[in-house]
């Protein structure tokens, strides 16, 4: 897909041009003084309530059309998830997503299938994390044995959640295992930045790269970190986690204070990382996902996203540092985040185009639909009369 797992020789294929956007005040059009009147001060807003406990995930995504739609068209009857706007390819990241869902319709022969087949394809390196993509037609399948960290932490947490959900002992020591070997493998604990979650074991730590360590945001899955301490405690998840929000407010490039997918953090400041596109683009666009759905943060953290998701121009990836719109996100299923963050933020009702899931749209917009469906359930009843 477009927004591919990170490793070295995938750079070329995210290369993405651009068209212009107008940055907007997050906090909307500011109002304008007749001369001489006294300067017009804005209300301060009152702070941002959001409840961040760690829920569980199962039953939470209670639409069964919903996801039968989703496992004809995406999970085939082998458990292999088919990202279908990216030459039917699958990734660890994929595989993750069909499990959390699979445990959010409370759907085990599903999760068995999926988890099956990515035990069997994806866990072919010599320690216990994956391998990121699995290319059909290739001999072999598997070209680059990288792992993609965000894809092992939604397949670790999709495990923690399918043990306490079912009570299948066998599912915890999977989710420990990988979980414990994330943090031994691609997490900087000691940094002047405090934790520092590497995208993937090769290729991303400061001596691998001169602008080293490199980050990418939407790889701290925030509403994993505090289930994934019931697997693995003493792993500093909570350190993760401040880091994630720390970054957030950081990485603001540009006119339109958007964080580009990847950030190099070598520096006195983060700044966007030397070789990939400078571009707010589908790796980040959930960030205010994870935000939501894990209910963290302030009204600091979600105020650029928000001006990004209400454009009426309507959504597209962004060059961070011209203002200039790269991709356009015609797929209705990405507006699902906007409307999630209308909720969370504004408490806003959702309508029923926020839980209908169109034909023809790809795996990764229907995707993040279904997520934050989820995550909608999950945290956020108050929305749901809409």
């Amino acid at each position: 897909m477009i927004r591919l797992a990170a490793n070295i020789a995938s750079i070329a294929m995210m290369m993405t041009a651009g068209c212009v956007a107008q940055a907007q005040s997050p906090l909307g059009p500011r109002p304008v003084n007749p001369v001489g009147s006294p300067p017009v001060t804005e209300a301060p807003r009152a702070p941002l309530k959001l409840d961040g406990r760690a829920l569980p995930l199962g039953g939470t995504l209670n639409a069964p059309q919903a996801w039968q739609a989703y496992k004809q068209r995406f999970i085939t009857s082998t458990g292999r998830v088919v990202d279908t706007a990216n030459g039917q390819i699958s990734h660890s990241e994929g595989q993750g997503y069909g499990m959390l869902l699979a445990v959010a319709a409370n759907d085990r022969p599903t999760f068995d299938r999926v988890w099956n087949w990515t035990r069997a394809n994806l866990m072919v390196r010599d320690d216990q994390l994956i391998a990121w993509r699995w290319t059909p037609g290739q001999r072999p399948p598997i070209t680059d044995m990288n792992n993609a960290t965000d894809g092992d932490i939604l397949i670790a947490w999709a495990l923690a959640e399918a043990a306490e959900t079912w009570g299948a002992v066998s599912y915890r020591g999977s989710a420990r295992r990988i979980a414990v070997e994330v943090a031994r493998k691609t997490v900087l604990f000691k940094t002047a930045n405090g934790a520092i979650l590497l995208p993937g074991v090769l290729g991303f730590s400061a001596t691998d790269r001169p602008d080293g360590p490199v980050i990418n945001l939407s790889y701290y899955v925030f509403p994993a970190f505090a289930r994934l301490s019931t697997v693995a405690p003493e792993v500093d998840w909570n350190g993760l986690m401040q880091t994630g929000l720390e970054q957030i407010k950081a990485a603001r490039f540009g006119a339109t204070n958007l964080p580009s997918d990847w950030i190099s953090l070598s520096g006195d400041k983060p700044k966007p990382a030397e070789g990939f596109p400078r571009h707010f683009s589908y790796n980040a666009i959930r960030i205010p996902l994870y935000l939501a759905w894990a209910g963290v943060g302030d009204h600091d953290h979600y105020s650029a996203f928000q001006t990004w998701a209400q454009r009426p121009r309507g959504l597209s990836t962004v060059n961070v540092e011209t203002g200039m719109d790269a991709d356009r996100l015609s797929e209705r299923g990405y507006g699902a985040i906007g409307t999630l963050l209308a909720c969370a933020v504004d408490r806003k009702p959702v309508g029923p185009e926020f839980r209908t899931i169109r034909d023809g749209e790809n795996y990764y917009s229907v995707t993040l639909q279904l997520l934050a469906m989820t995550a909608a359930n999950m945290r956020y009843n108050s929305c749901q009369g809409g």
